[in-house]
């Protein structure tokens, strides 16, 4: 099941292998290049165990290296699973203390198995840290405050691993008639107990402070209204539905997404998780703030009762969750290697469940940003050679696109389900983003039974190319609906009016003057300005209180560093502190001095932000002109070639992006550029001429933008 791990065997077989050839299975299945202290970490743990598990060679134990916790991006250094307990070891090579944080990580690690590993819900688990110095063992075995058959954690150093294990075994009263069965493929499945504490968590919010949007009510209200009926019809027909949710950057989309998701899971006539829902997206930074924002404010509440910051994160991780470990998981499920093109489940590696098959737990899926889902090309490369780092799954000649794989994800429901898929026009920021075309086409090639709803709006240019109606007409179970767009109203004039600006100054529009003048008017400042300094200086005398501040760039922009602007570093967590650490924090968006990406803000907002528009993409003669820098001298045009064109439209997305991320006002800086020559005649910096920069300025100010002094 290497799928699932890098290595699993019964006791009887790991411990009459050679050390070598175990390390070796575990490098084939890691797909990465493992590090120095990796490799010495599985030899001391394989030479360790390979001794510690003698007493128990002849019973029905197995071993489990590097176990991923379904959907969950944790992974378990060491499984044993031996007379009906499930020991969970960590193990910290040459370390002779027990940290509190390390004590803490096995701990999660096990209340992650009880509460959402379908085969562990009704079993003793127990976490154990080695820190394989240490001189001491655990002599107290004490439940957990959770009252769930969890032990607290026990400590032992390497030397005194064995016995440690062997006074658990007797102090649980332990039979060698209790073993396992496929615990290693269990289902993910949360137990009552965290859809509950979930549930609390979500009571004591709400949604709308969640994502600190602008949108209409009535208009969201409709379309969770709609969207929840075609659950309900789903449901009672028996049918599978797929709907296409449409809005403008700022109309409420995510806002959406996570009231279907809180107002389906908990529903009072829903008798199990089964009927309930999972906001899933595929940007990270996205769910890793929104999944911090309600953590923090869920601990800071609950602090006094001796929870966790962990356990908030677990509870809010019930049903906001990355997409990518739903693939995986429905990606360990199936036949490897794909044969004639056919996707099919092994059930050797899946256990089917009820009316579920052998799909996942729930009923209903809502794909943010579905238009960022992989084109066909991207997801089967990225398969082929088994994922970029790590024990990723290689799976080659994938037949599908990334929208075709979760389409029959749901479709493995032996009863009913239902795909909402947010789409955001004219958003899609990386080449290998498919848009929206790959859904409509997976449905009219394989899925014809499938129910589909679609925003009337979802007909226009920025979505499909504009050919939704030409790829849908032989379709006949399509129903249009006008509820399924997030119109918004002149209440909430900003996220319409600044869209329809930020289109038009795109586009070159002959109305973008006009609308200018209608944004401004209406109280949400544009202004523009070719110094930093001055940017900033703006920035900070718009916001008040609270209100947050920050500087965007492209993912192309490479002539930052002379403004005194540095990217900020890749990473999930970068992006949780960049947005929700206050004024205080150096690693805070208002220090205006790490300037976040379009990948990093998409679907996120500032109230006040500046956009620092670098040389990749330049007005030039009534167009946009296009550039990449080299990485040392000089910037490169972007030809006209099919892969640059579609390059060309994911940079223009990127400024759309980045210009339509402030909720309350907006700078533009255009820098001057280096207009300076050496001693010799020569332009001092020959990637920052003015002559790239100054097209742009006079094209934005052309358009009226005001120019601050």
């Amino acid at each position: 099941m290497a799928n699932r791990c890098l290595y699993n065997a019964s006791f009887k077989l790991f411990l009459s292998s050679d050390k070598m050839k175990i390390l070796g299975t575990l490098h084939d299945n890691y797909h990465g290049e493992a590090l120095t202290t990796t490799n010495e970490a599985w030899k001391g743990e394989i030479e360790l165990l390979q001794d510690v598990l003698q007493p128990w060679a002849n019973e029905a134990g197995e071993i489990i290296f590097e176990y991923d916790i379904p959907r969950l991006s944790k992974r378990i250094d060491v499984v044993l699973l031996l007379r009906g307990i499930v020991f969970c070891l960590e193990f910290k090579v040459g370390q002779k203390e027990a940290l509190q944080a390390d004590v803490e990580q096995v701990m999660d690690y096990a209340l992650d198995l009880k509460n959402f590993h379908r085969f562990s819900h009704d079993r003793i688990i127990v976490p154990i840290l080695v820190p394989t110095n240490y001189k001491r063992r655990s002599t107290d075995f004490m439940p957990s405050a959770y009252d769930d058959d969890v032990y607290n954690p026990l400590v032992t150093g390497a030397d005194m691993l064995q016995k440690l294990l062997t006074e658990v075994l007797n102090h649980a009263k332990t039979s060698e008639a209790d073993t396992f069965d496929n615990w290693i493929i269990s289902p993910y499945t949360p137990t009552p107990t965290i859809i509950e504490a979930a549930r609390t968590l979500y009571e004591s919010h709400s949604v709308e402070e969640i994502t600190r949007h602008e949108a209409d009510k009535v208009s969201t209200d409709k379309t969770i209204d709609y969207l929840l009926r075609i659950i309900d019809q789903s449901k009672r027909n028996a049918q599978k539905s797929i709907c296409f949710v449409t809005g403008v950057p700022g109309a409420g989309k995510t806002l959406v997404g996570l009231d279907v998701a809180i107002k389906q899971t908990y529903r009072k006539e829903n008798n199990s998780k089964e009927d309930g829902a999972v906001y899933l997206s595929g940007n990270g930074p996205l769910v890793a703030v929104l999944t911090e924002a309600l953590a923090r404010d869920n601990y800071q509440k609950n602090k006094n009762q001796g929870k966790r910051m962990s356990d908030s994160r677990r509870e809010v991780s019930e049903f906001i969750q990355i997409i990518h470990r739903y693939r995986d998981n429905m990606l360990a499920k199936i036949k490897n290697p794909v044969e004639n093109g056919v996707i099919e489940i092994d059930p050797e590696k899946a256990v089917r469940v009820k009316s579920a098959g052998y799909g996942e737990v729930e009923h209903v899926a809502i794909f943010d940003e579905a238009q960022r889902s992989w084109t066909h090309k991207r997801i089967a490369n990225y398969l082929k050679r088994g994922g970029t780092y790590g024990n990723k799954l290689k799976v080659p000649n994938f037949p599908f696109s990334e929208a075709e794989f979760l389409i029959w994800s749901l479709d493995q429901r032996e009863d009913w389900a239902v795909i909402i898929c947010l789409v955001g026009g004219g958003q899609e920021i990386n080449t290998g983003e498919a848009g929206i075309t790959a859904w409509i086409e997976a449905l009219n090639n394989r899925f014809q039974h499938w129910q589909v709803y679609i925003s009337d709006k979802l007909t226009e240019p920025e979505y499909a190319e504009g050919k939704v109606n030409e790829l849908l007409q032989k379709n006949s179970k399509v129903t249009f609906a006008d509820s399924l767009h997030l119109a918004v109203n002149l209440r909430s004039f900003r996220a319409e009016r600044l869209s329809s600006f930020i289109h038009s100054l795109l586009s070159f529009n002959d109305d973008a003057k006009v609308l200018y003048k209608e944004v401004v008017a209406k109280g949400y400042p544009i202004v523009l300005t070719r110094d930093m300094d001055k940017a900033r200086k703006w920035l900070r005398s718009m916001a008040r209180g609270t209100q947050q501040t920050g500087v965007l760039v492209s993912k192309e922009a490479a002539r930052f560093k002379p403004l005194a602007v540095n990217i900020l570093a890749p990473g999930d967590e970068n992006a949780v502190h960049w947005f929700l650490e206050d004024k205080t924090d150096i690693r805070s968006s208002n220090y205006l001095e790490d300037a976040a990406t379009e990948i990093q803000v998409q679907g996120l907002e500032l109230d006040f932000a500046c956009v620092l528009w670098d040389a990749d993409m330049r007005y030039v003669d009534g167009q946009w002109e296009y550039f990449k820098f080299n990485g040392k001298n000089k910037w490169n045009s972007v030809a006209n070639t099919p892969n640059g064109q579609e390059y060309k439209k994911y940079m223009l997305n990127a400024y759309r992006v980045l210009l339509t991320r402030a909720r309350l006002g907006m700078i533009i800086c255009v820098p001057n550029g280096n207009d300076r020559l050496t001693p010799e005649g020569f332009p001092e910096d020959p990637t920052r001429l003015p002559t790239a920069y100054n097209g742009t300025y006079e094209y934005l100010k052309s358009l009226g933008i005001e120019e601050i002094e």
